[in-house]
């Protein structure tokens, strides 16, 4: 059976007499930016499924399966972090429910493992958490932002970061191509894919259900509100021509600083004295117009490692700051250069910004680091845009290998939040 696909504007009129009957706050005020740390002294926020520090934050409900939040606070002491976690839709605006509707335990609850660092010239404590826990576990399927705040108190907010709990009931068949598409044929990956539905009570496919596609765990350039090209019964098809399509970039860019002993091959020199150490990146430029070279790398992601041997990179591992050049001859005109990565939360802010130096022929800049392995790239923001640009600092390969989260998300009638029902990964590699 064909269908005429029409487009659907749904304007929640209810909204607020929900909010008002389950009685949470208002989500436009209690929305907070999601994986973003507020305060400089916290540094090294890293929550990853147990064991797999490379992986994105991604459990299954009632499954066993836990999750590993750990940072460091340089001021070091001991704190009272406390923690919350929020429901959210697909869109990461908090649902509206109350947090007895999804939290087996408390709401609130206290950070209570800590360790000092042991010889680092950087002095800081070391904070660790494991999710679910006794006090407090997901009971719904959805997006979860964890909020970790001072004193009890939810206006001291420290950071955020999301989390994803899935009941696995749509499943979910995919691949990657090239695009037909002539202009972005050798530049771009396309993902097709479909979904089945027939454990879920759809009346309206179009309505009901929702469509998130990461490319390499961002969110800062997900593809969303997808419609789907064919339904046939409970088969979704997402497969028209000029959907669902990412620029391909290239291998990310890597540093090694799991020493600060040795000069790897990514670093130029490095600089200590009792006070701190200061590490030179070799300069980097822009790969846009060279071929593509395959590497294996760890798609933007970082872990903290140590070469020594019989030592805990948590509370061993040392801090540094490291310097970054861009060569290029001349500014990026009416642009801002960025280094990116899990190393700056896929944010740029102004403590990732590069700035152009004429006396070097380069854009510089310095973040301050924990003793590890990082994944980065170069990007661009033009005035009026929040998107990052790797065009002319990285280029773009079909070949480049990446990975692909579909996330699919459903809303019951008469549901009050989104229920992700659905996550895959696909690689660019494995699955074409």
């Amino acid at each position: 059976m064909l269908y005429v696909l029409t487009l659907v504007l749904y304007f929640p009129t209810n909204a607020r007499a929900l909010q008002q009957q389950a009685s949470p706050v208002d989500s436009s005020i209690n929305w907070v930016t999601p994986d973003h740390v507020y305060v400089p002294y916290i540094k090294t926020v890293h929550l990853y499924p147990a064991d797999m520090p490379l992986n994105y934050p991604l459990i299954t409900l009632n499954s066993g399966q836990s999750l590993l939040l750990s940072f460091d606070d340089l001021q070091g002491g001991v704190k009272d972090y406390y923690y919350t976690i929020v429901l959210c839709n697909a869109d990461w605006r908090p649902a509206a429910l109350n947090p007895f509707e999804y939290i087996k335990g408390f709401s609130e609850n206290r950070i209570t493992q800590y360790r000092f660092s042991t010889f680092p010239m950087q002095r800081y404590t070391h904070y660790s958490l494991s999710l679910p826990n006794n006090n407090c576990a997901p009971t719904r399927p959805g997006n979860y932002l964890l909020k970790v705040y001072l004193n009890g108190d939810t206006s001291q907010l420290v950071f955020t970061r999301r989390f994803l709990v899935v009941n696995q009931i749509a499943q979910i068949i995919g691949k990657i191509e090239q695009p037909i598409n002539p202009r972005i044929f050798q530049t771009h990956q396309k993902v097709n894919f479909q979904i089945d539905t027939r454990s879920l009570n759809i009346s309206n496919p179009f309505a009901q259900i929702k469509v998130w596609i990461l490319q390499n765990y961002r969110w800062d350039n997900a593809i969303h509100d997808i419609r789907p090209s064919f339904v046939r019964g409970s088969i979704l098809e997402y497969n028209a021509e000029n959907d669902c399509e990412f620029p391909a970039m290239k291998e990310w860019r890597w540093i090694d600083l799991r020493s600060f002993r040795l000069e790897t091959e990514r670093v130029a020199r490095i600089d200590e004295d009792h006070r701190q150490i200061v590490v030179y990146a070799k300069p980097d430029a822009s790969r846009a117009s060279q071929r593509y070279q395959q590497r294996r790398d760890i798609d933007g992601r970082y872990t903290t490692e140590m070469l020594e041997t019989g030592y805990n990179p948590d509370v061993d591992g040392d801090y540094a700051t490291v310097h970054f050049q861009f060569l290029t001859p001349a500014p990026f005109p009416n642009a801002r250069l960025y280094i990116f990565g899990e190393l700056t939360n896929y944010e740029c802010n102004p403590s990732n910004e590069l700035h152009y130096n004429p006396a070097t022929g380069a854009y510089e800049g310095s973040l301050y680091l924990k003793q590890g392995y990082y994944d980065y790239i170069y990007g661009l923001v033009t005035p009026g845009s929040t998107q990052l640009d790797t065009r002319l600092t990285e280029g773009n390969w079909w070949e480049t290998e990446n990975q692909y989260t579909i996330l699919v998300y459903y809303r019951g009638i008469g549901g009050r939040a989104d229920e992700l029902v659905g996550a895959t990964v696909l690689n660019s590699i494995n699955n074409r």
